[in-house]
């Protein structure tokens, strides 16, 4: 019997996440109860969902608001060791007012709080690969661009 020649094609893992911003220009950076650094808010794909519907149910969940999700950002295909082939989404959630940081709700089995951080000092409290994702991100909200990256890094 001939085998499955779907056998060799990648099945990543699939995640999704937003760029917030505040008045000041700084980016949102979530405290995860399960992970040792900050990350953004959002999360893996679940079947049947597109990118912005994941966001969107992942912002829900994580913050208890539902902002709009704007433009996509990055895309990064960012294979990890313990976890295989990746490609991750990032979307523009655009700044937050006073109003909707009142009305964020954490889900303590996910995060223990928030932060608001300088993209220029985002190294400083979480991990490399996600440093590039964000810093990138937020250029290509500035420049009105979507880059796309492998392994974190831009290419040509």
């Amino acid at each position: 019997m001939a085998s499955d020649p779907t056998e060799s094609f990648s099945r990543p893992r699939v995640a999704a996440g937003a760029l917030f911003f505040d008045h000041l220009g700084r980016v949102m950076m979530v405290v995860p109860s399960y992970k040792n650094y900050l990350d953004i808010p959002g999360g893996y794909i679940e079947h049947g969902e597109t990118p912005t519907q994941a966001v969107a149910r992942e912002v829900k969940e994580e913050l208890g608001i539902t902002p709009p999700i704007g433009r996509l950002l990055v895309v990064d295909w960012a294979p990890n060791p313990s976890e295989g082939d990746k490609q991750l989404f990032v979307f523009d959630g655009g700044v937050l007012d006073q109003g909707s940081l009142d009305q964020i709700a954490l889900d303590p089995a996910e995060l223990t709080g928030y932060e608001f951080h300088d993209v220029a000092s985002i190294a400083e409290v979480t991990i490399p690969r996600l440093v590039r994702r964000v810093v990138h991100g937020a250029r290509a909200r500035q420049e009105g661009a979507t880059i796309y990256m492998e392994n974190g890094e831009t290419t040509p």
